[in-house]
């Protein structure tokens, strides 16, 4: 051990074979129980019937494996990589930092104490390559080009840097995804109490309309988000409906008029219906959307990593992108619920029963309220991005960095990130979760799975049955009438099934005979 060797350590082959035994055990272990705990976490989902946690669960799994992957070819590609040599001057365009303080950032980046543990803290444990061997590698790789009078396209410690970014992106990605659903989760739980006074009232939908006439505008609903009619009220809908995201997203009258709106339009032959149930497990199925990481988002990283030059203060401008976003997409889920209300209290002084809602797909952008998730989505993930640039930043090359920008520009974006974080999770989730369902269809995950599997199976049984008696009914020159018991037996309607996992139009209407 002599030379620049004795400071950092040796080699493998001069590092005591129990050594490696021992860091490979550890390595090995903390790997295979990573692995149970995702496997035993699963077969629990599954006991518990909760396919739609199960199922982003397993896309958890997947992303794990896409990171796995991308490290390997890192991995196996960094010298490769690094063997590609351009003149210098095509490396000095566009730099996250300004040449004149390359030969300041060895002496700013470890002024404090703090950073200097971080930075030694992931170096060790999340690279696990030894600092010596990445130095040499290096030098090795910069020889290699200097003999062509070249210098590396992408060094080997660039690419060991971005290694990580990718790792501490997708782990914070992940993470604040279940945070957001676990905060949102028990916002919307604490709406179940409004559901069971419901149902402790014998709230009955038959009963409803048979009650005496309602004046409308007299309704609290109505008196909550109904504010005139015209150009001036039409505008401030609009400024009331941006303000109440931030105070009273759902209040019990909000949750009682939707709930009945959304089971008399979709399920009237089933009055006691636990819409609160099926907006909770409609969320589950979800959150699989929202935990994983689309193409799209990675095209967005790439383009950031992109623009992010010196002087343009990028990662400053791009933090109000989702914060712009989340205020929009709330005000846009709290003026849903105000058009519903508008579009009784234009037609209707008076009704007999109680007030009941019109869900539609008109009342959101484009006619689909899927496209609300796919914004939470991006939301959640630029947010994430954010904080994991930050935090990635601080700790690989020091607050002081130049990436890092100066504190008037750090400061707002942290602000910009918790104040998302807080409002998407108690806020603009539970409003997505009971406003798209205004839409003019709803989600399978309203039946239990073997529900969906037993009307799945009776469906094809009578389309052959139907396709039979068609055949038997032209060979003899007769009529393709189905006979009336398959007509009426069952009473369902089974709808088309949309390719978004969405069962448009499926009506149980057993025993609703006779209503209006």
């Amino acid at each position: 051990m002599s030379g620049g060797g004795s400071e950092e350590g040796e080699s493998l082959e001069f590092t005591p074979t129990w050594v490696v035994a021992a860091v490979c055990t550890v390595i090995v272990a903390i790997s295979l129980a990573a692995e149970r705990f995702l496997h035993y976490g699963g077969k629990y989902l599954k006991s518990k019937n909760q396919k739609p946690l199960y199922e982003a669960l397993q896309k958890i799994k997947e992303e794990l494996m896409l990171l796995g992957f991308i490290s390997l070819l890192l991995t196996v590609s960094q010298g490769t990589i690094s063997k590609f040599c351009v003149h210098e001057h095509v490396l000095t365009n566009m730099l996250p930092c300004d040449l004149s303080e390359k030969g300041e950032e060895g002496q700013g980046s470890n002024t404090t104490a703090t950073t200097e543990h971080f930075q030694r803290f992931f170096t060790t444990s999340i690279s696990g390559t030894n600092r010596r061997l990445l130095a040499e590698s290096t030098e090795s790789q910069i020889g290699y080009c200097e003999k062509k009078g070249k210098v590396p396209l992408l060094s080997i410690e660039a690419l060991h840097h971005l290694h990580i970014f990718i790792f501490v992106l997708a782990i914070v990605h992940v993470t604040f995804s279940v945070l957001t659903i676990l905060f949102g989760g028990a916002r919307i739980r604490q709406w179940q109490h409004w559901e069971n006074s419901i149902a402790k009232d014998r709230y009955d939908t038959d009963e409803v309309l048979k009650k005496k006439f309602t004046n409308v505008h007299q309704h609290t609903f109505i008196q909550e988000h109904f504010l005139g009619i015209g150009k001036d009220f039409a505008l401030l809908g609009w400024v009331h409906s941006f303000f109440k995201q931030f105070y009273a997203s759902v209040t019990k009258s909000d949750y009682i008029t939707l709930r009945l709106g959304f089971i008399m339009t979709h399920c009237r032959g089933s009055p006691k219906f636990n819409f609160h149930r099926y907006m909770v497990r409609a969320l589950e199925d979800d959150f699989k959307t929202v935990v994983g990481i689309s193409w799209y988002l990675w095209i967005f990283v790439v383009i950031f990593l992109l623009l992010n030059v010196n002087g343009w203060h990028t990662y400053f401008w791009i933090a109000f992108l989702p914060f712009l976003l989340l205020l929009a997409v709330g005000t846009k889920l709290e003026h849903v619920i105000t058009q519903l209300a508008h579009d009784v209290a234009e037609k209707h002084v008076a009704i007999e029963g109680d007030l009941v809602v019109k869900p539609s797909d008109e009342h959101f952008w484009f006619n689909r309220p899927d496209i609300v998730l796919f914004l939470i989505h991006f939301i959640l993930f630029q947010n994430a991005f954010e904080i994991a640039f930050f935090f990635w930043i601080w700790v690989q090359y020091g607050f002081d960095s130049c990436i890092m920008g100066q504190v008037r520009y750090i400061v707002p974006r942290l602000i910009i990130g918790v104040f998302i974080q807080i409002l998407c999770s108690y806020s603009t989730l539970p409003l997505y979760a009971i406003v798209t369902q205004m839409g003019s269809s709803y989600k399978k995950a309203i039946f239990d799975e073997h529900v969906q599997a037993g009307l799945v199976g009776w469906a094809e049984k009578v389309k052959r049955k139907k396709g039979l008696k068609g055949a038997t009914a032209a060979a003899r020159g007769g009529s393709n009438q189905p006979s009336s018991h398959e007509s009426s037996s069952l009473g369902i309607q089974l709808g088309r099934v949309g390719h978004n996992g969405s069962t448009q139009e499926i009506q149980p209407s057993a025993g609703s005979e006779g209503q209006t």
